[in-house]
């Protein structure tokens, strides 16, 4: 791919993560792209003509109450905030002022749910640079001016120069305190929308399901978690911090181009040539910077993931006396990171080296220009000072990418992680330029909602596979009947049950489901949310719909009053998974079920680490409920709770019994 075709597919990708926080794209991302950066046109406009009008204000202010101050501290500025005002330089800010204004005006309505409040941040923020950029302006012709009274040995002058430049100082400090301030804080605001954006599409349509796959597949998008928190965290800091320091260099850039000139037009070609060099230097070795910081991103958050997978299954492997093979697994992953961060180092080191040979072998050229000027008499000695601070200042605003050339490979390597997760979630919750995308990649007949499970001449197979798990499956089951299914490991006992729920869908036959209300699903191993004893029960329903009294009684009838002897306070916060056993983790999703009270219900080995009179009770309970429900299961008494048992041989064929006098021999595994 071409450096010129990267580069457009990279800011591509920038507008789709940066631009819907401050205007939204609609599906027209580049006609919206225009508009945002005319409204950025528009904002500067309007920032520049605020700023002429402040310090026309100020100017004013301080000839009428305290003239003398004015013509001590700000010598020459009123003559020339009138000369400004007298020329075409006034007309032309104010006309883009107000057509800047204009143009917010006429883009109000796309701007509503409050997205003008990062652009009045933005403006401020650039209003505060702007400041900040006259006062470095005036502080150079200070600095000029103490030189020459040092050398002519003007002491009041020197004095009165000196009281001058520490006022801006004074002036300055609180202005660059406020855009510490209002830049992260901006960034903080983003950071929220973003991620609460990038967690409701997540979320949507079980997004986070399908890139969690429960089947082998190879999916793309890597630790879903780290792109959500730390990877929408540091874009928008980077994003907003490069923001912030483009408007600055340009600013700058202006501001001291036009001194610089001033002093010596040579010097200011001379600098443009110099930098333009560098920057190619460096921006041609970088290159691999970009990809190794990508890769960087990725290696450590395997790493990461490693080691929470050992902290969520510390038991099991304490069980298994697997600590070796753990060690090995996570110096592999620790590896792996190492080794792309030590390729990082040399690359990083290398462009350390240029970086600094730029930076130090440009301290030579206002010396090489100017001296043969002051020889000849031709500059004064202060002329030194300020070109030292213009040509300082040029070089850091022309030099941007040449300083922040690692900032920016790894600001390049998090847009494309983010921008690729982004992309991928509305791909699947269907909300990519208003299309509707299939796990399976093809829009498959919608399931039916009914008053029974319905399946007929259904082919089950999973998501992006070509595995045929069961063939031609039709069977039903009504609100008063129970289904047990059965067959050995691996035949699709558990995927019928995805399909059943609702997780997956199928391209051939047709699927009926009862409404996603009076359904409800039951794994072997029961979900435990982060939260209260309160919050467990009712999941998914809210806590406040239930009453203490009801919570402590379901808990007695699914046989776990121990429960409420140890945990009186039902709004206790534990680590319910590492506290609770496998079997009274099965029995609190038993008074999940009882309380959720759904029509159907689908068990996949719900009741595996219960006693059998455990089981018996639990079952029971669904009986005097009167619900429906198909179980997985292998334990012969569970065909007492069911009408009819549907047995899968593994190859596809499946057959429909009466649970009565079922015989689990014939059907145990080899």
């Amino acid at each position: 791919m071409s450096p010129l075709k990267a580069l457009r597919e990279q800011v591509a990708k920038l507008q789709r993560l940066a631009q819907p926080y401050f205007l939204p794209l609609d599906g027209g991302g580049a006609s919206t792209g225009g508009q945002f950066l005319l409204l950025m046109l528009a904002m500067v406009a309007v920032v520049v003509g605020t700023t002429l009008l402040l310090l026309t204000g100020a100017v004013a202010l301080s000839g009428a109450l305290i003239p003398e101050m004015q013509s001590r501290f700000l010598p020459g500025v009123p003559e020339w905030v009138a000369g400004i005002w007298a020329g075409a330089w006034g007309k032309g800010v104010m006309g883009a002022f107000l057509a800047g204004l204009l143009a917010f005006a006429l883009m109000r309505q796309r701007l509503r749910q409050g997205r003008w409040v990062p652009w009045l941040l933005l403006a401020l923020i650039v209003q505060l640079i702007l400041v900040l950029n006259g006062i470095n302006v005036g502080i150079s012709f200070v600095a000029r001016n103490i030189d020459n009274a040092l050398v002519a040995y003007k002491q009041e002058e020197f004095w009165k120069i000196v009281a001058i430049y520490a006022g801006c100082l004074v002036f300055a400090l609180p202005i660059r305190g406020l855009r510490s301030y209002l830049v992260p804080k901006l960034g903080l605001l983003w950071r929220q929308w973003l991620t609460g954006r990038l967690i409701g599409r997540y979320m949507e349509n079980r997004a986070y399901y399908v890139l969690n796959p429960n089947e082998e597949s190879q999916e793309e998008i890597d630790n879903p978690d780290q792109r959500i928190s730390q990877d929408a965290d540091s874009f928008t800091a980077q994003s907003l911090n490069f923001t912030v320091d483009v408007f600055e260099a340009l600013l700058t850039f202006v501001s001291f181009i036009i001194v610089l000139w001033s002093i010596s037009g040579q010097l200011a070609l001379v600098l443009l040539a110099y930098s333009v060099i560098g920057t190619s230097v460096i921006v041609f070795t970088a290159g691999r910077l970009v990809f190794l910081n990508k890769q960087q991103l990725k290696l450590e958050a395997d790493f990461r993931y490693g080691l929470v997978h050992i902290r969520d299954n510390a038991e099991a492997i304490a069980f298994y006396k697997g600590e070796e093979v753990e060690r090995r697994e996570a110096e592999r992953r620790l590896g792996a990171a190492i080794f792309n961060f030590n390729r990082l180092i040399v690359w990083s080191a290398l462009i350390t080296v240029i970086q600094r040979s730029y930076d130090y072998f440009s301290r030579f050229l206002p010396w090489l220009v100017l001296a043969p000027l002051y020889f000849a008499k031709q500059k004064d000695f202060g002329v030194f000072g300020q070109a030292g601070i213009a040509f300082s200042q040029v070089f850091f605003s022309v030099s941007f990418i040449v300083n922040n050339i690692q900032g920016l490979a790894s600001f390049s390597a998090s847009i494309s992680r983010l921008e690729g997760f982004q992309t991928r979630i509305e791909k699947i919750s269907g909300l990519l330029l208003g299309g509707q995308a299939n796990l399976l990649g093809a829009a498959p007949p919608p399931a039916d909602s009914g008053s029974a499970i319905l399946l007929e001449n259904v082919d089950l197979v999973p998501p992006r596979s070509t595995r045929r798990l069961i063939h031609n499956l039709s069977l039903s089951v009504a609100a008063d009947q129970r289904l047990l299914v059965v067959g050995p490991s691996g035949c699709g006992k558990t995927s019928l049950l995805r399909l059943i729920s609702g997780l997956w869908d199928t391209e051939t036959g047709r699927v009926q489901r009862p409404p996603e209300s009076d359904l409800l699903f039951i794994p072997q191993k029961p979900y435990m949310l982060l939260g209260s004893l309160r919050e467990q029960l009712c999941y998914p329903q809210p806590p406040a719909r239930f009453s203490d009294e009801q919570l402590r009684h379901v808990l007695e009838e699914v046989r776990l009053p121990e429960l409420v002897h140890r945990y009186p306070d039902l709004d206790i916060k534990q680590d319910w998974p590492r506290l609770l056993s496998l079997g009274e983790q099965q029995r609190l999703a038993f008074a999940r079920l009882l309380l959720n009270s759904p029509r159907f219900v689908v068990l996949d080995e719900a009741t595996s680490a219960l006693d059998v009179a455990t089981e018996k009770a639990l079952y029971e309970l669904l009986v005097e409920r009167e619900m429906a429900f198909v179980s997985v299961g292998h334990r012969p008494t569970l065909t007492a709770y069911h009408d009819t048992v549907l047995e899968l041989d593994g190859q596809g064929g499946w057959r429909l019994l009466p649970a009565a006098g079922y015989d689990f021999g014939r059907n145990r595994e080899p």
